[in-house]
């Protein structure tokens, strides 16, 4: 069997979307112009089993509703699989959980994000080591990105990068060796997606004394961040 570009899917949409074509491995799909043979899906979070690292060209990890510290038996055996995945070159990115989850699979301290919810699009800027990083190094110094997270990695792993942060969030992405990112942000989440997910924190934003008005307002599409997508999809394993 060839190697092949797998998508592991940690969680599924808000319920509020059902209206809304796809899922997290849909909307990223359909930003890289990948048809149904050229990645496979397996949904960790109802049990499915990974492949064998050998079998994986690439590996893009998504976002979910479940939380890393809830000490799941699936996200464990998740974070194993990732350990050893990132030893190999195979190129691996994290989105949202999927960058907790990989963060904490390398060593990381992910838990609840003291500043708390950042939810709507927000500015996004990058540090120096993201101009010499071959994911990042094509990007605007500053750019829109789609957030929604409770939690955060808190600590970074030993031996990796700050890429990039924003004001309520230290830790927007990390690089860890040259074939390992994780991302906070959601690049497949235009603002139709994201105004669900402002929605959905309405009860804790206002327990934080915040009004969802104007993260509706300043819903946009954030294309530089979908762009990193498709630079991802170009990156050879080692």
């Amino acid at each position: 069997m060839a190697a092949t570009n797998l998508i592991i899917k940690a969680g599924t949409k808000l319920p509020s979307l059902e209206s809304h074509a796809g899922d997290y491995e849909q909307w990223m799909a359909q930003i890289l112009n990948w048809d149904k043979n050229d990645y496979q899906t397996v949904s960790v979070y109802l049990g499915e089993t990974l492949p064998p690292v050998d079998k994986v060209k690439r590996v893009i990890i998504t976002g979910a509703g479940a939380m890393v510290t809830d000490d799941e038996p699936w996200i464990n055996e998740s974070a194993e699989w990732l350990a050893t995945a990132a030893k190999t070159g195979i190129p691996i990115l994290g989105i949202c959980f999927g960058h907790q989850l990989l963060a904490y699979a390398l060593g990381a301290r992910v838990g609840d994000n003291p500043r708390g919810v950042e939810v709507g699009s927000v500015p996004i800027q990058l540090t120096e080591q993201a101009s010499e990083d071959s994911l990042f190094q094509t990007l605007p110094k500053r750019f829109s990105a789609n957030v929604s997270h409770m939690q955060s990695v808190l600590e970074l792993p030993v031996g990796a990068r700050l890429l990039a942060y924003s004001e309520d969030e230290p830790v927007h992405a990390f690089a860890y060796g040259e074939q390992v990112w994780g991302i906070q942000f959601h690049p497949e989440f235009d603002a139709e997606i994201v105004k669900h997910y402002i929605r959905y924190y309405d009860p804790q934003l206002k327990a934080e004394g915040r009004d969802i008005k104007p993260l509706l307002a300043h819903a946009i599409d954030t294309p530089e961040s979908c762009a990193l997508l498709g630079i991802f999809a170009q990156i050879q394993g080692g």
